[in-house]
Formats: structure tokens, sequence, C-alpha cells
């Protein structure tokens, strides 16, 4: 019972991420954007396959109050590879609570926010597949996914 809350609540998390994230005109969007080298403005898609760019060569700024429940799944993430005892659910669980927070709290719009995306996204997807299949290989994709994360954003 336990787990078909958890997944309802991250799906309900997740649908209110994507209405809430788009809810913001177009029009408005468009005013609050400088064209750079590396932006390129297509409809808002979440692919797993995008690739994340960098901001003229700078990392993303995440905001604040965003990046606290990233940091927080990091830290879960690094004690857990240093501990012997690997409680795979434990790790599950705290990553998701840190993931309902984040999405709950989804306040950056613009590139930044799309392109933090194009790490969440398939971030969550891991977090998922853990769930699923407790093994050592979904916990490293999850540990790499955290190494692309510090090289993109700030």
């Amino acid at each position: 019972m336990k787990n078909s809350n958890v997944k309802m609540l991250l799906f309900s998390t997740i649908a209110v991420l994507a209405l809430s994230c788009n809810s913001g005109s177009k029009e408005t969007e468009k005013n609050n954007e400088t064209p750079t080298e590396t932006t390129v403005k297509a409809e808002h898609h979440h692919d797993e396959h995008e690739a994340i760019v960098l901001n003229n060569g700078e990392k993303w700024k995440v905001d604040d109050n965003m990046m606290e429940h990233i940091r927080n799944m990091e830290k879960d993430v690094t004690a857990f590879a240093g501990n012997s005892d690997k409680n795979y659910a434990q790790l599950v669980t705290n990553l998701k609570t840190n993931l309902d927070l984040l999405t709950s709290n989804c306040t950056m719009k613009g590139q930044a926010h799309d392109e933090l995306h194009k790490w969440l996204v398939p971030y969550m997807e891991l977090v998922d597949n853990l769930e699923k299949e407790a093994s050592e290989a979904q916990f490293k994709a999850i540990e790499d996914s955290f190494t692309t994360f510090n090289q993109y954003f700030q």
C-alpha cells in the first residue's frame, strides 16, 4: 500500500511540475531571453536524449531553494557509496522525498530551467530504475548523474 502511495505522489508531483513549469506565457519567455551562441529555442520538450549545454561556457545557476534538495540527494548518494550497509530501499525513499520537494519548489524559468530538466527527467528515471532493480549498476548510474549535474550547474 505504501509503495502505491509513493508512486501516486510521484506521478502527481510530476504532473504538477509539468503544468507549473509550462504555465508562463511563451511571449514572456521570449522577451526574457537573450540570444547566445548556445541558445536555440524550440518548443519546450523534455527529451532525455537532448544534450545539456553550458551558458556561454559557464555553469547554469540553480535557484537556492531547489539546489538545497539536489545537494541533499547528492549527500545521500555519497553517504550510500561509503556505507557497507546497502539499504537501497531507504536510499530510494530519501531520493524520492527530495525529488518531491525539488519539483514542488520549481521556481526557475527560461533556458536555465530547460537545461535543468534535461538532467532532471533522466535522473528521475534512474531513481525509478533503482527502485525496480536495486543493484550496484543502477546506483552507479545515479552517482554518474551527479557528476554530469556538477559539470553544468551551480
